[in-house]
């Protein structure tokens, strides 16, 4: 079994144990408190489920800020409904990322609390395929600030086998993402290769769920891009170096390389490897690694002058570009005292908004589990501080923009340019 293999298959077993334990703990949970089947509530809660530790942590501790400066605009009430709001790790210190058994347990809080009627997360894709089937089993709806990776929601190219119907268990629909998804940042990715020139591109991955994921949706459509990959290889995240990989790109002739992971994953390393093989090398990447964890030398990320020929995409957009940008940037530094928080913040601050929004419209009646689900499967045209958009039938955003990033002055992720792409199968 290779590396990949193994990681599959532990995600699997992870995402069946606790499919079990959330259908054994089922129907104490229906018709329950906040959360049940029908019954009206004067009080519900809503999760999230986020990283809070490892090189993501100050992306994340944005994203949370923006979930909380959501609820507190609100007064911590949609309507008449008093709305609780808790913030769960699902990461853990000697993992330095998200953790499947932390991730699984999270979920299963979720569903032994008849109160929550709505989930936040996950941030990582690969956390999501342990999540979803817990949530849905308990019709728990789970909105992702953050998720791209294709087989979440659809069967498009890039999409493993089973994928998306392994994650529904019940058949019925629990799961949406407010970011567009991989299909879209791949063509986004191979544009931006396009754009700047790059003929013969190498690409590895980090075998997680996103990071293989959408390697392959790149390496789907780069001839129809007109894009040459040179190789798409999986390399180990936690191997001492990756010189090996490095000299084998360099014989491919390569003028450009994109790591298809995450910042925990070895993003660091890699990235100086290849460059020492191949100077001035063109250095590119996703948004799991487009973040100062990875681009600011004083967070043990890149040095300045690689850092220099780095560029990501990015689902989300400078601040101030956003329809209601402004104000959540005026209201914000009023909050944190923070004038420039990462860009995931107004997707925290858009999800508890959406939630919220769909209590209050739905009222005390519809504060359950199902009126809720019922309520943010049918956003429709919604006006939002990221613009207008509703979901397709799938749970997906119409949402197509990606940003364009490179490194600032300051080593943090800078917004450059915005890119539109289309979900093409």
């Amino acid at each position: 079994m290779n590396s990949r293999m193994r990681i599959l298959a532990s995600t699997a077993a992870v995402a069946t144990a606790a499919v079990g334990l959330a259908a054994c703990g089922g129907s104490d949970d229906e018709g329950s408190g906040g959360g049940g089947g029908g019954e009206s509530a004067s009080s519900v809660t809503v999760l999230s489920s986020l990283p809070l530790q490892g090189a993501s942590k100050d992306q994340l501790a944005a994203m949370v800020n923006g979930i909380k400066l959501a609820l507190d605009e609100n007064g911590g009430k949609a309507g008449s409904v008093s709305v609780k709001y808790q913030s769960l790790d699902d990461s853990t210190a000697q993992a330095g990322k998200w953790d499947p058994t932390q991730t699984g347990a999270n979920a299963r809080k979720a569903v032994s609390d008849k109160s929550v009627v709505a989930y936040i997360g996950e941030f990582n894709s690969g956390a999501s395929q342990i999540s979803m089937p817990v949530l849905n089993q308990a019709g728990i709806a789970q909105v992702s600030p953050a998720n791209t990776a294709v087989g979440l929601t659809t069967d498009e190219p890039g999409a493993e086998s089973g994928e998306p119907q392994k994650y529904a268990p019940t058949g019925k629909k629990t799961y949406m993402r407010i970011v567009p998804r991989d299909t879209i940042q791949g063509q986004a990715l191979l544009a931006t290769l396009k754009k700047e020139g790059c003929t013969k591109v190498a690409v590895a991955n980090d075998q997680e769920t996103y990071g293989a994921g959408l390697a392959k949706v790149m390496g789907l459509k780069a001839q129809e891009a007109g894009i040459t990959i040179t190789s798409n290889t999986g390399v180990q995240p936690d191997a001492a170096n990756f010189r090996a990989y490095a000299a084998k790109i360099k014989g491919e002739g390569a003028d450009c390389f994109v790591f298809s992971g995450v910042t925990a994953n070895g993003a660091a390393q890699i990235y100086k490897d290849v460059d020492a093989a191949i100077p001035g090398v063109k250095l590119y990447g996703p948004d799991g690694v487009c973040e100062s964890g990875l681009t600011n030398p004083g967070k043990g990320g890149l040095p300045k002058a690689l850092a220099e020929r780095f560029k990501c995409t990015v689902a989300t957009l400078e601040l101030k570009s956003y329809p209601g940008g402004n104000e959540f940037l005026t209201a914000y530094t009023k909050a944190y005292n923070d004038d420039a928080p990462d860009p995931y913040a107004i997707y925290g601050y858009e999800a508890m908004k959406l939630i919220l929004d769909t209590i209050e419209k739905g009222g005390p009646e519809k504060a359950n589990r199902a009126g809720v689900l019922e309520g943010l499967l049918a956003t429709k045209d919604r006006d939002s501080a990221l613009g207008k958009y509703g979901f397709d039938e799938n749970g997906d955003t119409t949402l197509t923009a990606y940003g364009l990033y490179e490194v600032g002055d300051d080593g943090n992720p800078k917004f450059a340019e915005q890119i539109e792409a289309t979900a093409t199968r």
